[in-house]
């Protein structure tokens, strides 16, 4: 999802065709996951192989080619080599069932952990000091 926020905003700031485009194809790979959760980890690695690693392929492949095509000092080329640089990272979802795409849920389970506020309320004096 950080990758996708990325061309997010480009595409919102510039209208650019080719963060359109990184945007749809991510699309695409949520998609296949829509349908592959709550399944079993095996069925899921099984959609992931068949589905989602042709779009994941596909989309490396693409952000490279691209790259070369724009401004290096432009926000698109800081998405597109952003992108790059955590593919590798995020591939190996593709062969374990177990895994997510993104780390949404954990980010969302310690959001309340996060907030002083949330423990406590603000007015206790432990939290003025």
């Amino acid at each position: 999802m950080h990758v996708r926020r990325k061309f997010v905003d480009v595409f919102a700031s510039q209208g650019n065709a080719i963060a359109e485009v990184a945007i749809r194809r991510i699309a695409a790979l949520y998609a296949v996951e829509k349908e592959a959760r709550g399944q079993t980890p095996e069925a899921r690695v099984a959609m992931r192989q068949a589905r989602s690693k042709p779009i994941f392929d596909d989309l490396e492949a693409w952000l490279h080619g691209q790259l070369p095509k724009i401004s290096g000092k432009s926000p698109l080329a800081q998405a597109i080599r952003y992108a790059l640089g955590r593919m590798p990272k995020a591939r190996p979802y593709l062969e374990n069932g177990h895994l997510e795409p993104d780390n949404n849920t954990a980010e969302r389970a310690v959001k309340p952990v996060a907030n002083g506020w949330s423990l406590c309320t603000p007015s206790l004096s432990i939290w003025k000091h």
